[in-house]
């Protein structure tokens, strides 16, 4: 949630943001007027419980006056923050001051290119025709057990989805941060907290019914939530964590013709990193992340863009958003595989996540980024490493985790 003095002070501020994100302007004026009568009320509710407080054993027709009047403000009270807590649940990190203005992804901006997409002298397959004829990758048996878009791994996509695991786990922790594998679960209100909506046109958590639990979509969600309704020492921070998880997500938006095969699933595997840090530090570590996705391509040996998200595609949480892109031969164009969001402390008020330092306290920042999803980047090895025999080369970095160089039939 948003410092709700920022939109005391400067609702201008907080109004040219909300717009920029595609919201509606309205909602913030709706959302102060709220606010002012909330705290009127509140004013005349503390102001008859200190009357009340004062009043002598003998003052008992006033005492009954007071209760009456003070039963129906409370009710009124109750009521309209209610209203105002739903309304501002609403509102969405603001955008920062250096990210493009612009209505959807077609205005994100290119900054970086790195590698060259490979070009083929023989019919090169995508990846599902791959998958089928190496014996890899089957949808039909995950169609027919569990539904479509699930799908089993077998024999050498097996055993490149857990050395891809193994590789990034021991490279994040060669940069400093702590392998944690996390619960496939989390209660409502770190899904929610974390941005992840259970309802909706776009809807991505699948909820366990008669439990307050939901499948997580990523494991921000409980890296996020590990440290709630804590105060963290400021010399303690930064946090780092690379968390591996399984992640669920309904996908029930409508999406294009890119999206069959691996690039669009229900469940997946990933490793997460996560960052908590102090406010002053969040772009520096934002950039780190990026920095580190970047390397992972390229140790990877996949040529890849990078994008800045405009304002109107960085999603409520995210204050600067970028995505990673890359080549794809199969589509014949480039395909996101991991994003990094700095979240600055619009998650952390939410889940109440607070630093204490010599030189001051507050909400932390927190900054999160895809290492490697377990579908996406398999998908780019199949199609970019494929030879014209069929079979499909392992990239060299992961070699010593597979213990072998090529999958074949």
């Amino acid at each position: 949630m948003l410092d709700i003095k920022l939109l005391r002070d400067q609702p201008d501020l907080v109004k040219s943001g909300v717009m920029a994100k595609g919201f509606r302007p309205e909602l913030v004026d709706e959302i102060k007027d709220l606010d002012s009568r909330r705290r009127q009320i509140l004013g005349q509710v503390e102001q008859l419980r200190g009357r009340r407080n004062l009043l002598t054993k003998d003052q008992i027709e006033e005492g009954k006056k007071l209760k009456v009047e003070l039963k129906s403000l409370e009710a009124d009270l109750e009521k309209i923050t209610a209203e105002f807590d739903a309304k501002f649940s609403l509102l969405p990190n603001l955008p920062s001051a250096d990210t493009p203005v612009g209505k959807s992804e077609a205005e994100n901006r290119e900054i970086k290119k790195w590698g060259t997409p490979r070009q083929f002298d023989f019919p090169a397959k995508d990846h599902l025709q791959l998958g089928r004829d190496l014996g890899i990758l089957d949808f039909d048996t995950g169609a027919k057990v569990t539904g479509s878009q699930f799908y089993f791994l077998y024999d050498g996509g097996a055993l490149l989805e857990l050395a891809l695991t193994q590789y990034a786990l021991s490279f994040l922790k060669k940069k400093g941060f702590t392998p944690v594998i996390t619960p496939d679960l989390a209660k409502s209100r770190f899904y929610l907290g974390t941005g992840y909506a259970p309802k909706g046109d776009e809807a991505q958590t699948y909820t366990i019914e008669g439990q307050d639990l939901g499948l997580i979509a990523t494991a921000e969600v409980t890296l996020a939530g590990k440290h709630a309704d804590e105060v963290i020492p400021g010399d303690q921070l930064p946090l780092k964590y690379a968390g591996y998880s399984h992640c669920f997500r309904q996908e029930a938006g409508t999406y294009g013709k890119y999206s069959r095969g691996l690039y669009r699933v229900h469940q997946f595997a990933k490793v997460e990193m996560f960052i908590y840090c102090l406010p002053g530090d969040s772009e520096k570590f934002h950039q780190e992340i990026l920095g580190l996705e970047e390397t992972i391509c390229q140790e990877l040996g996949l040529p890849y863009r990078v994008l800045q998200m405009c304002s109107g595609d960085l999603g409520a949480m995210a204050a600067k958003k970028y995505d990673v892109e890359v080549w794809m031969p199969g589509r014949g164009d480039y395909g996101e595989v991991t994003s990094t969001s700095n979240c600055t402390d619009y998650q952390a008020r939410n889940l109440n996540i607070r630093y204490k330092s010599k030189s001051g306290s507050g909400f932390v920042h927190m900054l999160n980024g895809t290492a490697v999803v377990m579908s996406r980047i398999p998908l780019a090895i199949l199609e970019n490493y494929q030879q014209a025999d069929g079979s499909v080369t392992i990239p060299e970095v992961l070699r010593p985790y597979t213990g072998f160089d090529r999958i074949t039939r």
